[in-house]
């Protein structure tokens, strides 16, 4: 994992076509702006996850057994 340190109004570019811009640092959160191409998902972590399971579980539950 690459750790990069940023200070307010600072950004990170990423690949060609995507930046990260830091837009707002409180006590806890820190709030960062994303520039990217609209073909580009963008999810926070727990919002994919459900996105992946509900996924995986609908591919699951259209099987069927022709034995």
């Amino acid at each position: 994992m690459l750790i990069l340190t940023r200070k307010l109004g600072e950004c990170v570019i990423i690949g060609d076509n995507i930046k990260l811009t830091v837009v707002e640092i409180n006590k806890n959160q820190i709030k960062f702006g994303i520039e990217a191409p609209k073909s580009v998902a963008i999810h926070r972590e727990e919002v994919f996850k459900k996105i992946k399971d509900e996924n995986e579980h609908s591919s699951s539950s259209n099987l069927i057994d022709l034995s």
